[in-house]
């Protein structure tokens, strides 16, 4: 039987297990915030304030889990279409 050691414990394990994660924690940051701007939207928009929230937040996810599949440590696509959900939510309230 062998005793637990730093030596002996698989660090491949562990830091995949971490990056996981950290991805998981990103990408609930982010449906966190098009949840927000979709609550904006909703709240203060007065042209087509549902829709828009509803079609921002299904496209929001599906662009966050192609960039969790993509394996990118920079979510590209996801944070650009977060600012341009944001612009274009800004637009309509105003």
């Amino acid at each position: 039987m062998t005793e637990a050691s730093p030596h002996n414990e698989d660090f491949a394990e562990h830091e995949s297990t971490y990056r996981g994660f950290i991805n998981g924690s990103i990408a609930l940051c982010f449906i966190s915030l098009y949840v927000l701007i979709a609550l904006c939207s909703v709240g203060f928009a007065d042209t087509l304030p549902r829709l828009m929230a509803f079609a921002g937040v299904i496209i929001g996810t599906i662009v966050i889990l192609i960039d969790w599949r993509s394996g990118s440590k920079v979510w590209p696509l996801s944070l650009g279409f977060l600012v341009v959900y944001g612009l274009i939510t800004a637009i309509n309230v105003s």
